[in-house]
């Protein structure tokens, strides 16, 4: 097997993802402190043609050199928009009719691999602070809780892995009802 050359993916140009049809996902960062994590999440929302992130509260915002280094480009990309109040935006976006989910451990939250979305549904998936989680004031408010299922000693995964684990199992769920 030969490694393929960058050339040979058939990437989209900024053009071409910004008129692309894009995955009915939206990311909502909530209180993000590491820099390298936002930029993180910006790549793997680029890899999924995500519509758009939100970050708030203490989460920085593009252009910064600590999320340019991981985003590699994808800030140019990827729709995004600062909002001081997470909670703002999830009444927001819920009177759109677009349901909100934290991931986060919640009692009866629905583990991932239980979770269908529904095909004709936009979701805007929330992630929460590295030490502290999505707020028990966000969660309150959102239509679901999502938990990923975890097997060992640790309570928790880094923020931008919860987000690339998420992201690729809804995307590839719509993909595959």
């Amino acid at each position: 097997m030969r490694k393929l050359k960058n050339s040979e993916l058939d990437r989209l140009n900024v053009d071409e993802f910004k008129q692309a049809p894009k995955t009915p996902l939206i990311i909502i960062l909530d209180n993000i402190r590491s820099l390298n994590n936002i930029g993180s999440v910006f790549r793997t929302s680029d890899a999924f043609l995500v519509e758009k992130i939100y970050l708030c509260g203490i989460t920085a915002t593009p252009p910064h050199n600590d999320i340019r280094k991981t985003a590699l480009g994808s800030t140019e990309t990827v729709e995004w928009e600062y909002i001081e109040n997470t909670l703002d935006i999830v009444d927001k976006l819920k009177s759109e009719n677009i349901k909100v989910v934290s991931i986060e451990q919640a009692e009866e939250a629905t583990m991932l691999n239980d979770f269908q979305p529904e095909i004709d549904q936009t979701y805007a998936l929330v992630f929460g602070n590295e030490v502290k989680g999505v707020t028990q004031e966000v969660v309150d408010a959102s239509d679901l809780v999502i938990e990923i299922p975890q097997f060992g000693t640790k309570h928790s995964l880094n923020i931008s892995v919860s987000c690339g684990v998420v992201v690729w199992d809804v995307f590839s769920k719509l993909l595959n009802p």
